[in-house]
């Protein structure tokens, strides 16, 4: 969000989420720690007192939401329109803000998400490092997340997103890449941004395996959304193959659906797997 400027975003998405039949979920966050030196500034935005700029996006964030959800912002023409007329963004899609995702990278974040009323996406890092398992932490974002989401008074049930690197051996190829793993990585603690961060670990292994494990994941349990991270240096094909092994064989045993029997419902109080 850093580098957009709010409502020229809001029309693109509104025009493309019309197009598609409103079928648009929309994941937007401040931006990841970069190679450029405030990059932001090439795109002619500044943000002097933040060094990340994350306090600029949440500004645009707030700006964006206003305008997908039909605010007037900006006064019109008196000689056309009349004194006292203001417009909003053009085209509007009805319903377009219940499908916007905030990435947050820690609880407090998802409580901000949830204070605005959109859907929260939690990724494979947390910038937090309590000693705690990556998933008990992610899972404590979600708990948070949603009693911040009840306690503003929203009246609707959003959705809960969490990413995982699930990878079935189903074939001699899979276990080239990724069986010789050991079973996958388990979680690790690094620096991101000058932040203790916490990295969640990578699933490789047999269906059943991979079942067992992610039963036993807090917050693959909490979330009503699960999102695969696949590795996009190994071709299309390729992925496709992983995306259609985990759907086969894996995603069922996790209460999941295919979208041909209707979209995900958000649970609002416990929330479970979905697509």
């Amino acid at each position: 969000m850093r580098y957009e400027n709010p409502l020229h975003l809001a029309e693109e998405v509104a025009a493309l989420d019309l197009l598609s039949d409103q079928r648009i979920a929309v994941g937007i966050s401040r931006g990841s720690p970069e190679p450029a030196l405030r990059g932001w500034e090439a795109f002619g935005y500044s943000d002097p007192s933040d060094a990340k700029a994350a306090n600029m996006a949440r500004e645009k964030f707030d700006r964006f939401l206003a305008a997908v959800r039909g605010h007037e912002l900006a006064p019109a023409d008196p000689a056309q329109f009349g004194p006292g007329v203001s417009l909003r963004v053009e085209p509007h899609s009805v319903g377009l803000d219940r499908r916007i995702w905030w990435g947050a990278g820690s609880a407090a974040t998802a409580e901000w998400a949830a204070e605005k009323g959109v859907n929260m996406m939690s990724s494979t890092l947390l910038t937090e490092a309590t000693g705690a398992a990556f998933a008990d932490l992610q899972r404590e974002q979600i708990e948070r997340y949603r009693t911040a989401w009840r306690a503003a008074g929203h009246d609707w049930a959003p959705r809960v997103s969490v990413s995982r690197s699930i990878f079935p051996i189903t074939s001699d190829i899979d276990d080239l890449y990724f069986g010789r793993r050991g079973g996958g990585q388990g979680d690790q603690i690094g620096i991101i941004d000058d932040t203790r961060s916490t990295f969640g670990k990578t699933y490789a292994g047999e269906p059943d395996e991979l079942i067992e494990a992610l039963r036993g994941d807090a917050a693959v349990e909490a979330a009503d959304t699960v999102l695969l991270t696949i590795p996009s240096q190994l071709g299309v094909d390729y992925n496709l193959h992983i995306l259609e092994s985990f759907a086969e064989h894996v995603a069922p045993a996790l209460g999941w659906r295919p979208n041909s029997e209707g979209p995900v419902q958000p649970d609002p109080i416990g929330g479970r797997p979905g697509a």
